[in-house]
């Protein structure tokens, strides 16, 4: 079976998934060749483990038979009409995204980005800091999207006394199902924190962020397309919005002309939400254990509609 792997996987890595392979398993790794070799590989491929390029698919057709994603989202594919089993990483970064929007938020609520410039400068300003903190426990948050991340992230601020609700469409998890009621709420709430997919461009429009409570704060872990970043830049910088931590932006890497990177009431996380130290790992031996259960005949785990995108 040949199996065909889109991720740049350093050669200890490599080692590492070859090593685990059933026999009967021949990888072909697209970083240790030219693009057309790796064109000819993937034409051949009855696996894939990665995401390899979109239009590949248009003019290549793989006999494919299972494809695992090395990501949660996959709104690049939702074209696509792909007759093989699809798995994605399902709910492996869950934990990494919410902790970086969790300790971006409570880190700005305790002032650690003016602390840590103040020290940069060797200047003690104790009690001129002192009285701006805030606490987290005692703040509202709507988490917009009812995914893995989005309840990983609900989990961790109510841990802190946060009062969280989640937006969702149909997902008995989330307390509100339309934009309209979410609308109602903006007012009054002091946090909210963005996880939608892709297929949502700009859902968080000029309208929704005037909308917002004065002096709230916007997090973003989902995709940067679907927030109007001038809007955004612009309730920042009005003092509509305290302020913002952003894992993700509408360009990535962020151009550098941009007022983001200048803002000091904006948190840069520059799309490492989902990282770990073992992250090559993690997801090796997701795709690992979902193979096995492919070849098995048994049902993979985190199985996707591409359609879906997200």
């Amino acid at each position: 079976m040949n199996l065909y792997i889109y991720s740049e996987l350093a050669p200890p890595k490599q080692h590492y998934l070859e090593a685990k392979l059933p026999a009967n398993v021949t990888a072909y790794f697209h970083s240790n060749a030219t693009e057309e070799e790796s064109k000819t590989a993937f034409a051949q491929a009855e696996v894939i483990f990665g995401n390899p390029p979109s239009h590949w698919f248009s003019s290549i057709h793989p006999p494919l038979k299972f494809w695992q994603l090395d990501s949660a989202g996959f709104d690049q594919y939702k074209q696509l009409e792909v007759k093989a089993m699809v798995s994605n990483m399902g709910d492996f970064f869950a934990d990494a995204c919410a902790e970086t929007m969790v300790g971006g938020i409570l880190a700005f609520y305790r002032g650690i980005p003016t602390l840590l410039k103040l020290q940069q400068e060797k200047s003690w300003q104790a009690k001129k800091v002192r009285f701006t903190l805030e606490l987290l426990g005692q703040k509202s948050a709507i988490v917009l999207g009812a995914g893995t991340i989005g309840k990983a992230v609900k989990r961790m601020l109510e841990a802190f006394g946060t009062r969280v609700k989640m937006t969702a469409r149909q997902n008995p998890a989330a307390e509100i199902h339309s934009r309209e009621a979410l609308f109602q709420h903006l007012p009054q709430t002091d946090i909210i924190i963005n996880t939608l997919p892709g297929n949502l461009d700009k859902y968080v429009s000029e309208d929704f962020l005037l909308k917002m409570k004065k002096g709230s704060v916007y997090a973003n872990v989902g995709r940067g397309n679907t927030t109007d970043e001038k809007a955004l830049i612009a309730a920042l910088q009005s003092g509509h919005l305290a302020g913002a931590v952003l894992d993700v932006t509408q360009q990535e890497p962020l151009p550098q002309e941009s007022p983001l990177w200048r803002m000091d009431n904006v948190i840069l996380t520059q799309h490492t939400g989902g990282g770990q130290a073992q992250e090559t790992e993690g997801k090796i031996d997701r795709f690992l254990s979902n193979l096995h259960l492919f070849l098995a005949g048994q049902a993979v785990v985190d199985q996707v509609d591409l359609s879906q995108g997200y």
